[in-house]
């Protein structure tokens, strides 16, 4: 296992004690928790199992649940034609 040195002021000390102690784990645990929550580069596992848990939530395609309207079809100007002055 490897180890760090941190420079912290009293303050933050105090903040890292009083949590770790509110915790019941060590304050290196408490830190490498903390690192682990905030520096990973991956979904929490909650996160993905959210993804299509919303029936009702409109993007969704190809499962028959989209229920938004059919789209309007667009008109471009004719630029031959328009009277816009530029």
């Amino acid at each position: 296992m490897s180890q760090i040195t941190l420079y912290l002021d009293d303050e933050t000390q105090a903040l890292i004690d009083r949590a770790a102690q509110a915790n019941g784990i060590s304050k290196s645990r408490w830190v490498a928790e903390l690192i682990r929550k905030h520096a990973r580069s991956e979904w929490p596992k909650t996160f993905i199992d959210a993804a299509g848990s919303f029936p009702e939530f409109p993007l969704r395609e190809g499962d028959g649940t989209n229920h938004l309207p059919p789209d309007l079809p667009r008109e471009m100007p004719n630029v031959a034609t328009s009277t816009r002055q530029c």
